[in-house]
């Protein structure tokens, strides 16, 4: 990379050239739980299963009454509980559709302020401390420079 490239980063056409290329820097995106999943998921604790067969039992034994109450407890947890982690999915992504993480960049001989899936291989980034590094990238200059490079899962 010339000394030109490295003050002046890319130019727009070279930005638009790069993202035909490369296509857009963001990982795919996970579909989220389907609301049957949800439901079907309040059932997987063990604890489900115990009273369910204490209502068969009860059942068995023709204590109806106290199998339709034990039944519908289980019932009334199932969707309390899918209630519950079902508007906590909702406020996840209502969430992190807030998030716009951003990086500085030097386009066109000026820096800009873009968001991290519109980088490009070639754009030169602009750090300073404490901010997280947007890729893989070719360091061209620093000072005092430390860097944690502990793989950690944030869900971005």
């Amino acid at each position: 990379m010339s000394v030109d490239e490295r003050t002046l980063g890319l130019t727009s056409a070279q930005v638009l050239a790069q993202r035909r290329q490369y296509g857009e820097n963001a990982l795919p995106v996970a579909k989220g739980p389907s609301v049957w999943a949800i439901f079907f998921g309040q059932f997987k604790n063990p604890l489900v299963y115990i009273i369910l067969v204490a209502a068969a039992v009860s059942l068995a034994v023709g204590e109806y009454g106290d199998a339709g109450i034990i039944l519908a407890v289980v019932v009334i947890d199932a969707a309390l509980g899918f209630v519950q982690e079902y508007r906590a999915q909702q406020t996840y992504t209502a969430l992190k559709g807030l998030l716009k993480p951003t990086t500085t960049v030097i386009r066109d001989g000026a820096r800009a302020e873009v968001d991290l899936s519109a980088l490009v291989p070639g754009d030169v980034v602009v750090l300073n401390a404490g901010e997280r590094v947007p890729g893989d990238g070719r360091l061209l200059e620093a000072i005092k420079l430390t860097a944690d490079e502990a793989n950690i899962d944030r869900r971005e």
